[in-house]
């Protein structure tokens, strides 16, 4: 089975060393990921005021419930994935590919509609106020937007992962994310578009890694190569996905909706108050 120099084979070498070169990647990786977010509400407080933070800080933990669903469910490609190809189960890990990206396609697009003919409803019951409720809901429709694109990154940093490529998931997101930082402060600073610049600039940052990760599976040479014109849902690979996936999704799940919780009884309080 032909490899390229971006896969860490377990097999050979210290283990230990092969573990660090494996787990550093992904853990910065996950770190930049929650730092997307944490931009926004960097930017829209020093640029736009008390009441812009207050917008982006309330959807973060709503936002966080149904993002770190999906991405749980994506450990389930992740392990699949692994498994075929440790096995050198070529054909069913060209199955497998093809169904995770048209899952993620799926399910992105569903999340997108969800969040935006929902984020009004939702946030009126997590008791957002009144004063800051007309920016966080536009904030949180300009970010569901972008659900395809997140999912997809996701979906096809899984597979990457599971032929032991963690490197470039990685540069992946580290070119987004200057590239989100940028846009922010540009869209804010210099258009003075508030919550909607900085969420605008989200989208795409997080359209780029999409982009750029289907690109590296499409032009890989190997047995996970995406060929979009073959992506189709085969449910024997879905059911075993999910049997991994949505637990690990639920699990996650359940962490950040106690967060949303917690930001429902912040949002009582005031604007003033969820602003710090």
């Amino acid at each position: 089975m032909q490899k390229n120099k971006y896969e860490i084979d377990m097999c050979q070498g210290t283990i230990m060393d092969k573990l660090i070169t494996f787990a550093l990647p992904l853990m910065l990786s996950g770190i930049l990921q929650l730092m997307f977010n944490a931009v926004d509400i960097i930017v829209v407080g020093r640029f736009s005021g008390s009441q812009a933070l207050a917008a982006v800080g309330s959807t973060t933990a709503l936002i966080n419930v149904f993002t770190n669903l999906f991405i749980g469910i994506s450990l389930g490609s992740n392990v699949l994935a692994a498994r075929l190809y440790a096995a050198g189960k070529e054909k069913e890990m060209s199955e497998v590919v093809h169904t995770s990206i048209a899952m993620a396609l799926v399910s992105g697009v569903a999340m997108g509609i969800i969040g935006v003919l929902f984020a009004g409803p939702a946030l009126e019951v997590m008791g957002t106020p009144e004063d800051v409720i007309g920016q966080s809901v536009l904030y949180m429709r300009i970010y569901f937007l972008g659900m395809p694109f997140f999912m997809l990154y996701n979906y096809g940093a899984a597979i990457l992962r599971a032929v032991g490529d963690t490197r470039r998931p990685l540069i992946f997101l580290v070119i987004s994310g200057c590239i989100n930082a940028g846009l922010n402060l540009f869209f804010v600073i210099a258009l003075h578009m508030g919550v909607a610049g900085v969420g605008i600039g989200t989208v795409i940052s997080q359209f780029v890694s999409c982009v750029l990760v289907l690109r590296c599976l499409h032009r890989s040479e190997t047995c996970y190569q995406l060929h979009f014109s073959e992506l189709k849902m085969q449910k024997k690979y879905l059911w075993q996905i999910f049997r991994v996936g949505v637990p690990a999704g639920i699990q996650s799940m359940v962490i950040n909706f106690s967060n949303a919780l917690l930001q429902s009884s912040v949002n009582s309080f005031g604007s003033i108050a969820m602003a710090g």
